[in-house]
């Protein structure tokens, strides 16, 4: 019996978290955590560094890095004026790195997720959702969207607005270049882009996410991940890492 979760008969669809990303089945998958992994992997990508997802910071994160002669993303907190992190701000300012581990709860889990899924996964978010639907476009294949969302203190999903806009604003660029037809939810998520589009980044620095982080002291890291359309790069998980296409 088909699921009734899995929208299929739509070549675009939309769901959230690690548990959309297992319902929603897509050949192309575009991961979308806004605040910050996929904004911290197109900065990234804009740089040619190789970022390999990983679902957690803790000693296995730093065998796995050794492992793949890459450099370790430390929590924000830790990474002083000169160490790398999540803070998409200390990857643009890194030297010398080409490989980097970037263990996030979020984006990162789905993206580790999906990596032996048989999907071609993406990273998409604001700063780079153009060129991502661009790419996609050309696939004549299914495109499911997935916003990673954060996590209340219990662990339940707290769905994202920034996630929300960033999924939606590649499904709308989809849209635009008349691919579909999208499913319910996918045009749900575009029609939350286009009511703020014109709004943005400022909604952004206004969202909870942007609070959040803003009071946290990383203001940089919301402007950076307000860079709307900015870039050029599509990162494509291939062998575990996001290369630049």
């Amino acid at each position: 019996m088909t699921s009734p979760y899995d929208q299929s008969g739509y070549r675009v669809g939309f769901d959230w978290s690690p548990a959309g990303a297992t319902a929603v089945p897509g050949a192309l998958v575009a991961v979308v955590d806004v605040l910050s992994f996929t904004t911290s992997v197109t900065v990234a990508a804009d740089r040619g560094i190789t970022v390999l997802p990983y679902r957690w910071r803790d000693s296995t994160a730093r065998q796995y890095a050794e492992q793949h002669a890459a450099a370790l993303a430390v929590g924000r907190s830790e990474a002083g004026p000169d160490g790398i992190s999540l803070s998409p701000a200390t990857i643009r300012q890194a030297r010398d790195v080409e490989r980097l581990v970037l263990p996030s709860p979020n984006g990162s889990t789905i993206s580790q997720q999906l990596a032996d899924s048989g999907s071609t996964v993406l990273a998409v978010s604001l700063r780079n959702y153009q060129a991502a639907a661009q790419w996609a476009a050309t696939r004549n294949t299914t495109v499911v969207a997935i916003a990673a969302g954060e996590r209340w203190p219990d662990g339940s999903l707290r769905p994202a607005v920034e996630d929300l806009w960033g999924a939606g604003a590649f499904i709308a660029a989809l849209q635009d270049l008349s691919v579909g037809p999208l499913s319910p939810e996918a045009r749900a998520a575009a029609a939350a882009y286009r009511e703020v589009a014109g709004e943005l980044p400022e909604l952004l620095k206004e969202s909870a996410g942007g609070r959040e982080l803003i009071q946290y002291g990383y203001p940089q890291d919301v402007a950076i991940a307000a860079e709307v359309g900015s870039s050029r790069s599509v990162p494509i998980l291939r062998a575990g890492a996001f290369a630049v296409h």
